[in-house]
């Protein structure tokens, strides 16, 4: 009975050797996106009356979860044509055409993104 257990354990631990050393390599697959993003030079009116603002942002956290999530929400805006969130500053810039899009629209924009986002000192600026 003593060989017999001994046998057992010497077959368990040989499996279990040679199956550690079968060592699986990772499958790579490669997925086809069609990626569907707006041309700004399409969307854009070329005859249009740009104005720029800069606006403070009260309410951040983080640089990427805060900052970038408010300025996606606001370039994704038809007729913006550029949006930049300083987290350090605390400062957004935005260049938007006046006949599609005020300062109003733009503060709703902040603070839809979150109650705790609140816009101060708005004001419009030169180049």
């Amino acid at each position: 009975m003593n060989t017999f257990k001994s046998l057992c354990i010497v077959a368990v631990l040989a499996l279990s050797f040679i199956a550690c050393k079968d060592e699986a390599k990772p499958e790579v697959k490669t997925v086809e996106v069609e990626v569907n993003e707006k041309d700004v030079a399409q969307t854009l009116e070329p005859n249009a009356t740009y104005a720029k603002v800069e606006f403070g942002i009260d309410g951040m956290t983080c640089a990427m979860g805060c900052a970038k999530t408010i300025e996606k929400k606001i370039a994704k805006m038809d007729g913006v044509k550029s949006a930049k969130v300083d987290f350090d500053k605390r400062i957004a810039k935005v260049e938007y055409d006046e006949a599609k899009v005020t300062p109003i629209i733009l503060e709703k924009a902040v603070t839809s993104v979150a109650d705790v986002y609140t816009v101060r000192d708005m004001k419009k600026v030169q180049d």
